[in-house]
């Protein structure tokens, strides 16, 4: 009789283990707010040239460190310089018009009572057409300095040269990108999160971060939560109309919303590299249960 108890107890006891660990394990993998898939990522800057022309020096090499306002390539100086020569000597040219034109107009003024009142009117249609072109002059000018100024390509933002292939000689075209600038202020972690966990994440939620290949675990904060993502079941019709697919399967997958964690201090021995991919657990800020061996210790 007391076996036969003792036999039921255990066996009431040995299910309710195994539906307590399966329901731990459920909301572990379905609910809890972690994920493998994250990576490091950062804002590129496509680096172009204001103007056109041949390259004549690259200061910079492949994965170089560069800071705001280095000099990275410079481009055509020479012609530069003798455009700008040219627009000072236009101005100066325009100028000496105008003062002519001026001194013209008083004459015919002084000499109204010898002169028409025609040449009195062509002389100040002359000093008038005179102003204009000594504006179009300084006009010209100031575009040939900023031309010159700007055949000294820079870096608008910190970061590191990326994937470089631009040798001096080579002709870059206004607009066209020739390097990639990793802005290394922009630095941070994007984990996309499954649908179902998104209720745990708030931002301000304190993250651990873990690199893969790499043991010393970093720290971060929940900046941002993506405000939407591509419906691959909806497109736009012909007729500007929504254009849904008719099928629709039964078994769903959970969406992978994105999710901006700001990194807090970076350790100088961690290398960031855009494209590393992370394993990133966000934690409640008044809890510090582990997960997955990350801990904020």
């Amino acid at each position: 009789m007391f076996a036969s108890t003792g036999r039921v107890l255990l066996t009431l006891v040995a299910v309710a283990a195994a539906g307590f660990v399966v329901s731990g394990l459920w909301d572990y993998y379905m609910r809890e707010p972690w994920t493998r898939d994250a990576h490091v990522r950062a804002d590129v800057v496509q680096v172009a040239p204001d103007v056109s022309g041949l390259v004549d020096e690259v200061l910079v090499h492949d994965n170089s460190v560069v800071h705001r306002g280095d000099v990275l390539f410079r481009v055509d100086r020479g012609r530069f310089r003798i455009a700008l020569e040219q627009a000072e000597a236009a101005l100066a040219g325009r100028r000496a018009a105008l003062d002519q034109a001026g001194r013209e107009l008083a004459r015919a003024r002084n000499l109204r009572d010898f002169a028409s009142q025609q040449r009195v009117e062509q002389a100040d249609a002359a000093l008038r057409q005179a102003e204009a072109a000594y504006r179009q002059a300084t006009a010209d000018l100031e575009l040939a300095r900023l031309n010159l100024a700007r055949s000294d390509v820079t870096a608008p933002v910190n970061g590191i040269i990326s994937n470089l292939a631009l040798q001096p000689g080579d002709y870059v075209p206004t607009g066209k990108s020739v390097m990639a600038l990793i802005n290394t202020d922009t630095l941070r972690v994007e984990g996309y999160f499954e649908e179902t966990k998104l209720p745990r994440i708030r931002p301000g939620d304190p993250v651990a971060i873990r690199l893969m290949g790499q043991s010393r675990l970093l720290h971060g904060t929940v900046e941002s939560i993506a405000g939407g993502i591509e419906d691959r079941e909806r497109s736009a019709g012909a007729g500007l109309l929504a254009d849904v697919n008719p099928t629709f399967t039964w078994v769903r997958l959970a969406q992978r919303v994105p999710v901006r964690i700001r990194l807090d201090a970076v350790p100088p021995e961690v290398r960031l590299v855009v494209g590393l991919t992370a394993t990133v657990q966000v934690e409640d800020a008044d809890s510090s249960t582990p997960a997955l061996g990350l801990s904020r210790s």
